[in-house]
């Protein structure tokens, strides 16, 4: 297993003008993940997770600072690398979920592997050997509304998954759903890291997910702090 950072931040700060004053997000934020390895940040709403979430997937750049993903810099890129970057090196699943409805589940799964020009036949192939992989394989043909949430969100998983990315970014994967849902879940990404040989971060406030974490950070006060 390679493990080499996979994504990477070093000294990060984001400032925003808010009219005449500079507002602080957060600052001097420093850390560094591998694959086949998970990370949660954890923090109260308003903490800043989601801008530094925004930043580590090079939708936003820092005021200071650097984020690499696979040893690339996004503020060495221009906006249409960045994209492409995203499309082949990672993944994203929200706290909802965001299909496509008209779709049916392999299609939204396929839908990456397609803007990424890999052929129909090719990317219907992978797809069907996700969706078997996260225990939907009968479920294939279902649009979005036939599905349960937590059935939703193995489809997001999967989608995430598509182009094999270095890094899936998780923001809340588990907020929408119940107890059990959620423990299935982290179930998955605790066996998708292992076979996959993939870096999962993850953006939550349960803190119950720490407790199967390799590492974890607690965004707070504009400083990021090592929990494990």
């Amino acid at each position: 297993m390679n493990n080499s950072p996979v994504l990477e931040c070093n000294q990060l700060s984001k400032q925003y003008q808010d009219g005449k004053q500079v507002v602080d997000v957060f600052s001097d934020i420093s850390f560094s993940l591998e694959k086949g390895k998970t990370c949660a940040i954890v923090g109260a709403s308003g903490s800043g997770k989601t801008t530094l979430l925004n930043l580590l997937a090079g939708l936003d750049l820092a005021t200071t600072g650097e984020v690499k993903l696979a040893g690339h810099a996004w503020s060495s890129m221009k906006d249409k690398q960045r994209s492409k970057m995203r499309n082949r090196e990672m993944g994203f699943v929200y706290q909802f979920h965001h299909l496509l409805p008209e779709f049916t589940a392999l299609e939204n799964v396929v839908m990456p592997m397609w803007i990424a020009g890999v052929s129909k036949e090719a990317a219907s192939k992978r797809g069907s050997e996700l969706l078997a992989q996260v225990g939907l394989k009968d479920r294939m043909k279902h649009k979005p509304s036939q599905l349960s949430g937590g059935e939703r969100q193995r489809v997001a998983i999967a989608r995430a998954l598509a182009n094999q990315p270095a890094c899936v970014l998780m923001d809340e994967p588990t907020g929408n759903l119940d107890e059990t849902t959620s423990m299935e879940i982290q179930a998955l990404i605790n066996e998708l890291k292992e076979t996959c040989d993939m870096a999962f971060l993850i953006v939550t406030h349960d803190e119950k997910m720490l407790n199967w974490m390799d590492s974890a950070y607690r965004l707070s006060q504009g400083k990021l702090a090592r929990l494990k």
